[in-house]
C-alpha cells in the first residue's frame, strides 16, 4: 500500500516521498523497514534515532528527519485505524455447529456463528452476526444482540441482557450470585440472588471478570464502559456510561460509579459507595461513602494533591523519628540536670 493511499485513509497530509510502499504497522520500537509508526510524546522524538520504521504518523511534522511523515490531527486514531486495515479481517460466519446445544425454539438473527460445544438454554434469543466460540454456557431467558464477540470459556446465567457490539473474553461469568447472606441462628441464611444483569451497548469485558446478579432488579453496565481482566463487580452496582475500570479493580454491592469515572488497578470500593461522574481513582486506593468529583489516592482515598503532600511526609518520617528521639533524650539529660 503506497503511503499516499494510507495519507488518504487516515486523512493525513504528506511530507517526503508519498510513493514508498507500506506493508504493516507497528509500534515505536518494534518497527521494521516497510512499517508505518506513529509518535506519540516527546520522548519518541528524542529516541528518533532508534526507529527503523518506514514512515512516520505525527501530529505536526518534524524537523530534520529524513523519514517520510503523515501529519493527522490525532495520531493515536490514525494508528487504531492502520491496525484495524492491516491487521483486523471481517470474520465470516461459521453457521450453527451440530456439536453445540442449541434448542428449536431459540431465535437466532441472520449470519450468527455458534462454534462446538456451546450450551443455550431455553428461550434465548441471539442477534445478527453475533459469535459465540466454544464452551460458553449460556443460561435461560438470556438476551444477546447483535454483532457481539463472546470468547471460549463464558459463563452467561439465566436472565441477563446483553447488547449490541458487547466483547466479552474468555473465563468471565455474568450473572453468578451476589455475595448476600444474613446470620441467623447460629448460621449463614443465604439471600436468594432473584434479580439480573443488564450489559448495554458497545461494553467490552475482559478476561476472568465477574459481574454479579442483583438481588432484586439489576446489575447495570451502561454503554461504552470498558472492564479490564479480572475485576469483581458485585449485586446491584450501577455504572455509568464509558466508564474505564482497570484489572483487578473490586467494587461491593450496591454502589453507584457514575459516567466517565476511571479506577485504576486494584482500587476498591466499598459497599453502598457513590462516585460522581468524571472522577479518577488512583491504583490501589480504597473509597468509601459519596464521593465528589476529583482525583483521589491512597486508602482512605484522598485528593491527590493532599496524597502526593502525605506521600512527601511519609518518606521523612524515619528521619523525624530520629529528631524525636535524639529531642526526648536531650529533655531526659536536662530534668536529670535540673534536679541536682
Amino acid at each position: 500500500m503506497k503511503l499516499k493511499e494510507i495519507a488518504s485513509l487516515v486523512n493525513g497530509e504528506i511530507l517526503g516521498d508519498e510513493s514508498i510502499e507500506i506493508t504493516g504497522a507497528s509500534g515505536f520500537y518494534d518497527a521494521k523497514d516497510g512499517d508505518i509508526t506513529f509518535i506519540a510524546s516527546n520522548k519518541f522524538i528524542r529516541e528518533i534515532s532508534k526507529c527503523k520504521a518506514s514512515s512516520l504518523i505525527v501530529k505536526d511534522f518534524l524537523d530534520n528527519i529524513k523519514i517520510p511523515q503523515i501529519k493527522v490531527q490525532n495520531p493515536y486514531i490514525a494508528f487504531i485505524k492502520l491496525l484495524n486495515h492491516f491487521y483486523v479481517k471481517p470474520r465470516e460466519p461459521k453457521g450453527l455447529s451440530k456439536d453445540s446445544y442449541i434448542p428449536e425454539e431459540t431465535k437466532i438473527g441472520n449470519d450468527v456463528s455458534i462454534y462446538p460445544f456451546v450450551y443455550i438454554s431455553e428461550n434465548v434469543t441471539i442477534g445478527d452476526n453475533t459469535i459465540i466460540y466454544p464452551f460458553t454456557f449460556i443460561g435461560e431467558n438470556t438476551i444477546i444482540g447483535k454483532n457481539c464477540l463472546i470468547y471460549p470459556n463464558v459463563v452467561i446465567r439465566e436472565d441477563i441482557k446483553i447488547g449490541d457490539r458487547v466483547i466479552i473474553h474468555s473465563g468471565t461469568v455474568i450473572g453468578s450470585d451476589g455475595f448476600g447472606y444474613i446470620f441467623d441462628n447460629e448460621k449463614h441464611q443465604k439471600i436468594p440472588q432473584v434479580g439480573g444483569v443488564i450489559i448495554e451497548d458497545d461494553v467490552e469485558i475482559g478476561a476472568n471478570v465477574t459481574i454479579d446478579r442483583a438481588t432484586t432488579g439489576n446489575t447495570i453496565i451502561s454503554k461504552g464502559t470498558k472492564i479490564d481482566n479480572l475485576v469483581q463487580i458485585a449485586h446491584n452496582v450501577k455504572i455509568g456510561k464509558n466508564t474505564i475500570i482497570v484489572a483487578q479493580v473490586g467494587i461491593a454491592g450496591s454502589s453507584e460509579i457514575g459516567d466517565n469515572v476511571t479506577l485504576a488497578g486494584q482500587v476498591g470500593i466499598s459497599d453502598h459507595s457513590k462516585i460522581e461522574s468524571e472522577t479518577i481513582i488512583g491504583a490501589q486506593s480504597g473509597t468509601m461513602g459519596y464521593v465528589k468529583k476529583g482525583i483521589y489516592t491512597g486508602t482512605p482515598a484522598i485528593p491527590h494533591k493532599d496524597w502526593l503532600k502525605s506521600q512527601a511526609i511519609f518518606t521523612k518520617l524515619p528521619e523525624i523519628y530520629k529528631k524525636i528521639k535524639e529531642f526526648e533524650r536531650k529533655i531526659t539529660e536536662l530534668e536529670r540536670r535540673i534536679l541536682k
